[in-house]
């Protein structure tokens, strides 16, 4: 316990004086050049009382200290692996109402037409850009846009194409992978 008129150690500098004022937790100590500090009661330490001097200096209360002074640890990333689930998949829907505003006009062939060069298009792209798979959505109908694509897919030699996911997809789509070709 400190008192008014004892002499006390501050703990993290090197300071000294004599008790002048306490208040609550709030000490000012009258050091040897006659300046007025204050420091929480917690900082100082009696000087001459090694009772005080034995208990500042346990075990615990050293390794508190030398944990406040370590920084933080730096942290390790390792980078995870994409699986196949989270690859990009181009999806292209070849429904005629998704590729133009109004196809009020548009003759059936026509319509055919419009799709069938969208589809070449962004198989094309794919090639280009190494997109490795392309999900073409085309619907069931009578099924002559599906007849146009594979027909069109089977003119590519780096495609390979069959019909798409059912669970994701159902019958109206048709999934097309490209083969990367490490010469192009």
């Amino acid at each position: 316990m400190i008192n008014k008129g004892d002499l006390v150690s501050v703990l993290d500098e090197d300071q000294s004086g004599i008790v002048v004022a306490i208040d609550q937790t709030e000490v000012t100590i009258e050091t040897e050049d006659g300046f007025l500090l204050k420091y929480q009661l917690r900082e100082l330490l009696k000087t001459g009382d090694t009772s005080e001097l034995k208990q500042a200096a346990t075990i615990s209360s050293i390794s508190a200290a030398l944990l406040d002074k370590q920084g933080t640890v730096k942290r390790s990333f390792v980078k995870e692996k994409k699986s196949k689930k989270e690859e990009f998949i181009l999806e292209v829907d070849l429904h005629i109402e998704k590729l133009v505003p109004s196809f009020r006009g548009m003759s059936n062939h026509d319509i055919l037409t419009l799709q069938v060069d969208t589809a070449r298009g962004q198989v094309e792209f794919a090639i280009r850009n190494k997109i490795p798979r392309v999900v073409f959505i085309h619907g069931i109908g009578e099924g002559v846009l599906k007849l146009e694509l594979d027909y069109l897919f089977a003119r590519y030699p780096e495609v390979i194409f069959e019909d798409a996911n059912y669970q994701k997809y159902g019958l109206g789509a048709t999934q097309v992978y490209i083969k990367q070709n490490p010469n192009r």
